[in-house]
């Protein structure tokens, strides 16, 4: 049975319409005609619920945002332009000068960029930690801390994190908790396991073509009783949380981030996502029975491989104690030098070479010579990426052509 059954029909019964056009509506128009002023009052002061204006939120945008909140179990979601856009929009819309995040695991380049050279420009401060430093995070966490980061799997070094570990820590620490859980969704479940929001680069899996650039952000609700946000380390959200309730991540995140700094997704971009979501559990539960078994032949014929599943991996006992669905559309070889994996990429048949993952087809990308080209020896040693470290991205080719190719490239 496909691994993610259950989402089968929620998808394409949510997504689709019983009346009218059946597949979404573009809503191409940039803004709103309000009517009359006393609807334009009610709209801008929330009371009444229609379109503002695109930047602040799209029809057809809103209906990605509810199929994504309810995949997640969120109260809601905001989509944005980009992957990049969605953690931007989660961490500045809390974040001030003086505040401090604490990022856990491997780290897609952007993000670390993000947060060791941006976030500082404005008086952030980001401490970085391995997956398994638990000890060392919690003796970190200040009355500054107001974020841990991680990403569901180390990208690209595919270090496993204990969510659920790492959610007790902020829990107990009043901390806010974000997962990037770009590579694994369906997989993981981060709000079930303790964390309070959801990133995702829609560009990746959950579209799955490459057709459409786009982020989405997805928050739980506020407790009615006790909640961390409540406490005075978040006291500039105390006044939706007055004024919204449990929906008050959703009103800081559009009037902090997407209002002022306008990472808005296109209706375009949204109609796109959606469509890739309709098959998404069926591309999902093909693609990592793949990956597992394209790292073993390839392991077994001698590549220098990194996937979790692997026995000989030391992340292994925690991918098969809390991965039961898979982590995802990566893995990576290792060639030892540039030389030797510019060799094995400009031979092989399949790979398409690219920055993206989590497309329908393999792809793959030298990760020193690219993404990570202009970060220094210290940061590429804390991130994984070796002169020989080739990024794979498994698609939904045969696993056998895909096998053949690469022991045939590596040749």
């Amino acid at each position: 049975m496909n691994n993610f059954e259950e989402y089968c029909t929620q998808f394409v019964q949510t997504i689709g319409n019983k009346e009218g056009p059946v597949s979404p509506v573009i809503t191409s128009s940039a803004s709103f005609a309000y009517g009359d002023a006393d609807t334009a009052e009610g709209i801008f002061s929330g009371s009444v619920k229609k379109p503002l204006y695109s930047r602040m939120g799209n029809p057809t945008t809103a209906k990605l945002e509810n199929v994504m909140a309810e995949m997640d179990g969120g109260i809601g979601a905001v989509a944005t332009s980009s992957g990049m856009s969605a953690v931007t929009l989660a961490t500045m819309s809390l974040l001030s000068m003086g505040d401090e995040i604490i990022s856990i695991g491997g780290l897609f380049g952007g993000t670390y960029s993000l947060f060791s050279e941006t976030l500082t420009r404005f008086g952030i401060k980001t401490h970085f930690f391995d997956v398994d430093e638990l000890e060392a995070i919690e003796n970190t966490i200040n009355e500054n801390t107001k974020i841990i980061f991680c990403e569901s799997v180390g990208n690209p070094n595919m270090r496993l994190p204990d969510i659920k570990k790492i959610a007790n820590i902020a829990n107990k620490y009043g901390v806010v908790l974000i997962v990037d859980n770009t590579i694994t969704p369906l997989s993981l479940k981060p709000l079930e396991l303790g964390a309070d929001i959801v990133v995702y680069s829609t560009t990746k899996i959950i579209s799955g073509n490459t057709s459409a650039l786009g982020g989405c952000t997805v928050f739980r609700a506020i407790n009615e009783n006790d909640d961390k946000f409540k406490t005075q380390k978040y006291k500039d959200v105390h006044k939706f949380i007055n004024k919204m309730g449990k929906m008050a991540l959703i009103a800081n995140a559009k009037k902090r981030a997407l209002r002022d700094f306008g990472m808005s997704a296109s209706a375009h971009a949204s109609y796109q996502t959606m469509l890739g979501l309709e098959t998404l559990t069926l591309r999902m539960d093909r693609i990592v029975k793949s990956v597992e078994i394209v790292a073993k032949e390839l392991s077994k014929a001698g590549i220098k491989v990194n996937h979790p599943s692997l026995a000989s991996s030391e992340q292994n006992s925690k991918y098969k104690k809390l991965f039961s669905k898979g982590c995802g559309t990566l893995l990576t070889i290792d060639m030892g030098t540039k030389e030797d994996a510019f060799r094995f990429l400009n031979n092989s048949k399949i790979a398409t070479l690219t920055a993206n993952i989590g497309d329908n087809r393999t792809l793959a990308l030298h990760m020193a010579s690219t993404i990570y080209s202009d970060f220094n020896e210290e940061q590429k040693k804390f991130l994984g990426i070796t002169e020989g470290l080739i990024r794979i991205s498994i698609g939904l080719e045969n696993p056998q052509d895909i096998i053949d190719d690469f022991i045939k490239a590596a040749a």
